[in-house]
């Protein structure tokens, strides 16, 4: 990540896409109007991946339209390319994205029908651990109610994060896009302490009031591993101000004004995840 994007006290956006969606007409996903709408929006930039290439089998040509749409906008939109650990070169395409600074990479699991427990998801992970960049997990594109009936891969379920969540050593932080608030606990309960501080969930798809499934989520498992996110141009990018604005201030919270996580944060954890060279440990100190 540039210097520009680490020192603008802004938050980073962890979910926008740029280019169309093979489902539905899509307005304005050019990286141009993506940097306008994130300004305007109070971001300092975003994490931008290639929505067409979820649905490409192989990422490589996504990823080189991806390097090519935000070179202009360094320091706003910053990349982060798919790689398929499944697919011959994956380990190119994640040195790739370290060398163009991407401060993660995209897995879509559900689209290429890699379950829970899947070896080659693991080895991601690892390798994603090791190399200093988070590893973006996209659970769904759009609702059920409204999916289109040629779209056919079923969401990620919490099993396949857990797993993630749980490999032994692994320094990998795993950021959720899409979760609603039932998923996102079946998920961060179903862990360990050390093993839920590994875990960020993007809040863009969590209900706000009345149900106030946003403010519970605050309360219980804690702002600091909720993200900030866009959604653009799938969601109104609106969304996690206004979840945000809304929360009631007689929530009960560990702090006055919660301290949400971004892309900032999340790439500044594995960073240090990465240089420490330390296994993750248990408050008992002892290694998982």
């Amino acid at each position: 990540m540039t210097t520009r994007a680490m020192t603008d006290p802004r938050p980073i956006d962890v979910t926008s896409w740029i280019g169309g969606y093979p489902f539905r007409d899509v307005p304005h996903p050019d990286p141009e109007i993506l940097a306008r709408v994130l300004d305007r929006e109070g971001f300092a930039g975003a994490w931008v991946g290639h929505l067409p290439g979820a649905f490409y089998r192989d990422p490589v040509p996504s990823n080189r339209a991806l390097y090519t749409a935000v070179e202009p906008f360094a320091g706003v939109l910053l990349p982060t390319p798919i790689v398929r650990p499944d697919w011959p070169g994956w380990t190119e395409m994640l040195r790739d994205a370290v060398n163009a600074g991407a401060p993660a990479v995209r897995a879509y699991p559900a689209q290429w029908g890699l379950g829970p427990g899947h070896p080659a998801m693991a080895e991601l992970a690892f390798a994603c651990g090791e190399a200093g960049v988070a590893l973006h997990v996209t659970i769904r594109f759009e609702d059920l109610r409204q999916r289109h009936p040629m779209d056919s891969a079923g969401d990620v379920p919490a099993a396949t994060l857990r797993a993630l969540a749980r490999l032994p050593g692994s320094r990998c932080q795993l950021v959720v896009a899409g979760a609603g608030r039932e998923l996102i606990e079946e998920t961060h309960w179903g862990l360990t302490p050390p093993e839920q501080q590994r875990v960020y969930y993007d809040f863009g798809w969590v209900w706000g009031p009345p149900e106030d499934h946003f403010a519970h989520l605050v309360a219980t498992i804690g702002a600091e591993r909720l993200a900030w996110s866009s959604w653009w141009p799938l969601r109104l990018t609106q969304q996690s101000r206004a979840l945000v604005d809304l929360l009631p201030r007689h929530a009960p919270s560990p702090r006055a004004e919660p301290n949400f996580a971004d892309g900032r944060s999340i790439f500044g954890a594995a960073r240090h995840a990465a240089e420490s060279g330390l296994a993750p440990e248990n408050h008992a100190g002892t290694t998982l």
